[in-house]
């Protein structure tokens, strides 16, 4: 990937006349079939959202990823249907876009990996026992016999009576925790078991969460076991990324602990046992409320490796339609712009992972949404249309507007996040991502049964897929959000039932992030587009409204939101 120059804007500028070249290639209709009135979608167009899939999905935009020629082509694009559409600009100083300054890490092998106990010393095999990356901009990542101390899940939630580091001093050690929540485990009795949803995972249990709060504590280091159910993917997934970490190019912010990663089981019970532990019974012990953090005993960690560093500027695109009577209050949707660019397969061959439904089916989806918020009356509120960038990096576009918002946080109504539509058609059913965490996701159920639908829970919710889109830097700073992201589930199709929903995901996971995630004419967008009315609907009604989405009490967001309610009324 290359760096992003400062001239990137007037390249964008300059790609629209690109941009203009590759519509009139679009052909084709959206596939149909007489079984579903098209008030069930209205007034949101299945032709307009291929359209749009098959520009952005297209080899002229490169995959679209950040800090490329792609990247100049999209936002371009983007920016001139924002205008088409009637948009005002809602980005800095007056413009389409917020600039999000970003960092890429690459860890080199190391010199130096191990586990020192007294005079006996563990090497550990990087990739194949331990993989870690740091988000930090420095030339090597160099620790020197530091302390290993397991903190168990390393959870702390007061709404839930829980605190898995009872005041344990981290400054300058490796935390090490269990992946997912402390009831993921659990047996039927355990005092634990329900307390974080049973296999539905929590904040809690994502890996993201525990490196921040290693980081909070002063950790040098964080390192999780690594388990395929609980982390609900393979130890080759784990190590995928080779080293590589994106990162918001930070400056006075929190800084991330220096080396995060993940330990094998395997490696890590050789290290307890050296330390004189049994991981599996600290295991056990991790499920109790009692559970205080153990430091190995005489167990010294030490790793030397070199980093590469670069840093490039990327955008995000942002549009608005200024509220009449409370422009200060906000209801947004968003979706991500960027996918994975192009890269080199086995053969040396350049491929293009066009990320033409991840997402061009979210950013076709709020265009849809815009058009049909701009032919309608001048909202109450104002309406916020986003298009982030970085979301396959990390969500780092949305968590940097989150850090550096355009409009108040503390008043903006709920955050609207489209991540992967499906393209087979209407279906009976919607699934929703994290479903009971707030009274969002309640209106969309019922507009979903206006539609003559039904809203189910994800299929999979130890998954953690809440955790993994742009929406959750929003939930993370209070704002209530729901988001459709139809891998949620199967989708109970008018035409093949269950079946033919369970055939098409499956087919898609097999194109996912690969570079068949492309346009095809054979896509019944109607699905899709029924998704997007149902956003459409519960968002317009708050626009047009006076009411505050609020959080369920057991959600651990929903404490966050309650420091700001003297701004909404105490609402």
């Amino acid at each position: 990937m290359r760096p992003l120059r400062r001239g990137l804007l007037a390249c964008a500028v300059s790609a629209v006349a690109l941009v203009a070249s590759v519509e009139p290639m679009m052909v084709g209709r959206v596939a149909q079939a007489e079984d579903v009135s098209p008030s069930v979608y209205a007034p949101i167009s299945p032709q307009r959202m291929s359209d749009a899939m098959k520009v952005l999905g297209s080899d002229a935009f490169e995959g679209r990823a950040p800090g490329t020629p792609g990247e100049a082509k999209t936002v371009a694009w983007l920016i001139e249907r924002y205008k088409q559409i009637g948009l005002e600009p809602a980005g800095e100083n007056g413009g389409w876009i917020q600039r999000v300054p970003l960092q890429h890490t690459r860890v080199g092998t190391p010199d130096l990996l191990q586990v020192a106990f007294g005079k006996n010393t563990l090497k550990l095999a990087h990739v194949q026992d331990i993989y870690f990356t740091t988000a930090r901009g420095v030339d090597r990542l160099t620790i020197r016999n530091a302390p290993l101390v397991f903190v168990g899940y390393g959870v702390h939630a007061p709404e839930r009576g829980w605190d898995d580091f009872k005041d344990v001093d981290l400054r300058g050690k490796i935390a090490v925790f269990l992946v997912n929540d402390p009831d993921f485990d659990a047996k039927p009795g355990e005092a634990v078991a329900g307390k974080f949803g049973g296999r539905a995972m929590t904040y809690y249990g994502r890996w993201t969460y525990k490196y921040e709060e290693a980081a909070r504590r002063g950790a040098i280091g964080a390192l999780i076991v690594h388990d395929t159910p609980g982390a609900s993917y393979g130890w080759s997934t784990v190590i995928a990324p080779g080293g590589e970490s994106f990162d918001i190019a930070r400056s006075g912010e929190r800084q991330p602990v220096l080396m995060q990663g993940w330990i094998s089981t395997p490696a890590a019970i050789k290290v307890f046992a050296q330390a004189g532990l049994d991981l599996p019974a600290l295991r056990v012990q991790a499920r109790q409320v009692s559970f205080k953090p153990v430091t190995l005993p005489k167990a010294l960690f030490s790793v030397d490796a070199p980093v590469e560093v670069s840093h490039l500027e990327s955008q995000n695109v942002l549009g608005k339609l200024t509220g009449s009577k409370h422009p200060d209050e906000t209801v947004m949707f968003g979706a991500h712009w960027d996918a994975f660019g192009m890269s080199k397969d086995a053969q040396g061959h350049t491929i293009i992972r066009h990320g033409a439904i991840d997402d061009g089916s979210g950013v076709a989806g709020v265009l849809e949404i815009a058009r049909a918020f701009k032919a309608g009356p001048q909202p109450d509120r104002t309406v916020m249309f986003a298009s982030w960038t970085a979301e396959e990096r990390g969500l780092l576009g949305s968590a940097w507007y989150t850090m550096h918002p355009m409009a108040p946080l503390e008043k903006t109504a709920a955050n609207f996040t489209m991540d992967v539509l499906q393209m087979a058609g209407p279906a009976r059913n919607v699934f929703m991502v994290g479903a009971g965490q707030d009274s969002v996701q309640d209106d969309i159920a019922a507009a979903a049964e206006k539609q003559g639908r039904v809203m189910l829970p994800e299929a999979m919710p130890e998954r953690g897929a809440f955790y993994r889109a742009d929406h959750l830097p929003f939930a993370r700073a209070g704002v209530p959000v729901a988001a459709l992201m139809d891998m949620a589930g199967y989708p109970d199709l008018i035409k093949g039932g269950v079946p033919a929903g369970r055939k098409w995901l499956q087919d898609y996971m097999v194109c996912y992030h690969q570079a068949c995630d492309a346009w095809s004419p054979d896509w019944d967008v109607r699905g899709a587009a029924e998704d997007v009315a149902l956003l459409y609907t519960v968002g317009r009604n708050l626009a047009f409204s006076q009411n505050w989405p609020q959080w369920k009490p057991g959600s651990e967001f929903a404490s966050v939101r309650a420091k700001s309610a003297a701004v909404r009324g105490n609402k």
